[in-house]
């Protein structure tokens, strides 16, 4: 495989192992336990966690922040070759960047009946005004996804 500065093999790791890493990892700094990783031709190039508090950026969602960084390692800011995988159903506001960005697949794993805007609220990519919609897959280790978010919230309580 390719490998160009900043992008690493997925390895043994899947990229929704890596996701649920970086989650991890954002919970362990207070923020809501959700992680992103972007894979282009099987390297993952980019790999974030929400920062939005340690930002003071209500933007720095996971997914946000990950496409960010993918662009940089492109130096594009279309993605049409890259798949996004996510720990939680994106909101309205990722989704549009999903759109934006052009990702070609969206994986990810627990749904967000209340705040998520691809399978739930706005559903985003189908609605007339969207330009693009990648393929999507739901369900991607959904019950750890779910548990890293429920205990999160549960210790906060």
């Amino acid at each position: 495989m390719e490998k160009a500065a900043g992008i690493s093999s997925t390895g043994s790791t899947s990229p929704m192992d890596a996701a649920l890493e970086e989650a991890a990892a954002a919970g362990a700094r207070g923020e809501v336990p959700i992680g992103a990783v972007i894979v282009h031709r099987g390297n993952i190039i980019a790999r974030a966690g929400n920062r939005t508090r340690e930002n003071n950026d209500v933007t720095a969602h996971a997914e946000i922040l990950v496409i960010r960084q993918a662009s940089e390692v492109l130096q594009s800011e279309r993605l049409p070759e890259c798949d996004l995988h996510v720990t939680l159903e994106p909101c309205a506001m990722c989704a549009a960047a999903i759109s934006f960005a052009r990702i070609r697949r969206l994986y990810y794993g627990a749904p967000d009946p209340k705040g998520g805007g691809v399978d739930h609220g706005p559903r985003f990519y189908t609605q007339p005004t969207c330009h693009h919609a990648p393929e999507i897959y739901a369900g991607f280790s959904e019950a750890r996804a779910q548990k890293l978010l429920r205990d999160f919230f549960r210790d906060k309580r």
